[in-house]
């Protein structure tokens, strides 16, 4: 009996995930799972970049807009609301299409979660103390100098995910990413990975061009909505955080956008970086012609 097939398909923003994605699922006529943690959230629309209604027009999306940001949602959700709805789709499909520039959550679904030791409520109530005396900052500075590896590809603007590998690095003594796939689960479907490449210099062409383009499309209008709700983790993120700052009368609008693609860029050199550390078997040009020939290079039939 043949094994269904999950095609994970990464890369760092901008790339051309999506539409890369829509085209196969058409071709492979399979549905949508997105890993996109930025796009689970429906207050937040142009922002991430969600999947228009034409590119999801004829496909089944999954994991689009399905939560509101006041919601609790973690990678451990994603993980088995993602393997739940797997079971569902493999009932009718033998493929099925993920697609996302967050890799931690692919990697959840492919692998599993990483099991970390327990943290103590003592050693949590020294971090906040330090975050909360000292600032973003100092706890870039640690984890930089407890991890390097790991300060690497983490968001380094998320202080919940840098007080969570702080926390581990204190209690076992060693790298947080240290404990990064040494944990690995047995799925009951093949993973083929394909990462969508593209020539540095283009790529931060197109982050700067699309930040443009978020704007002129009203950036500004929905972040100005968000600004009440920006102590939620959800919207600490690239493109949001930037423009309260221009709301707070922190910086100018001119300084916010300049900054929304130098954060991204950033974001996308991260990406980068996790990727060369996790390669994929077959790592696609972003011009590659979605058609029968790469179905059959990808070990694939229609």
């Amino acid at each position: 009996m043949k094994r269904h097939k999950l095609i994970v398909i990464s890369g760092p923003t901008a790339v051309g995930k999506t539409s890369f994605a829509v085209v196969l699922a058409k071709l492979l006529k399979c549905p949508i799972l997105s890993s996109d943690a930025r796009q689970f959230y429906k207050e937040m629309f142009i922002g991430t970049n969600v999947p228009s209604k034409a590119e999801q027009q004829g496909i089944r999306h999954d994991f689009i807009q399905h939560l509101s940001i006041h919601d609790s949602y973690s990678v451990g959700d994603f993980e088995k609301d993602a393997l739940s709805l797997l079971d569902e789709h493999f009932t009718k499909h033998s493929i099925v299409i993920m697609v996302g520039g967050s890799n931690l959550y692919n990697n959840a679904v492919v692998h599993g979660l990483d099991t970390f030791p327990e943290v103590s409520e003592k050693t949590k109530d020294h971090w906040q103390l330090q975050y909360e005396e000292k600032g973003l900052k100092y706890l870039q500075q640690e984890l930089q100098k407890l991890d390097p590896d790991y300060f690497q590809t983490v968001d380094q603007h998320n202080h919940v995910r840098l007080l969570r590998a702080l926390h581990i690095c204190t209690v076992a003594g060693k790298p947080y990413s240290s404990f990064l796939g040494q944990n690995r689960k047995q799925r009951d479907f093949d993973a083929i990975s394909i990462e969508i490449s593209m020539p540095r210099e283009q790529l931060y062409n197109n982050i700067n061009r699309r930040v443009d383009i978020m704007m002129e499309k009203g950036l500004l209008a929905e972040a100005k909505v968000l600004h009440p709700h920006k102590h939620i983790n959800a919207l600490k993120t690239v493109g949001y955080r930037e423009l309260f700052r221009y709301f707070n009368e922190e910086q100018s609008l001119e300084e916010a956008v300049a900054d929304i693609k130098t954060n991204t860029r950033r974001f996308a050199k991260r990406q980068l970086t996790w990727l060369r550390n996790h390669p994929c078997v077959h790592k696609v040009p972003y011009d590659t012609t979605v058609n029968t020939d790469l179905v059959r290079q990808l070990g694939l039939e229609i």
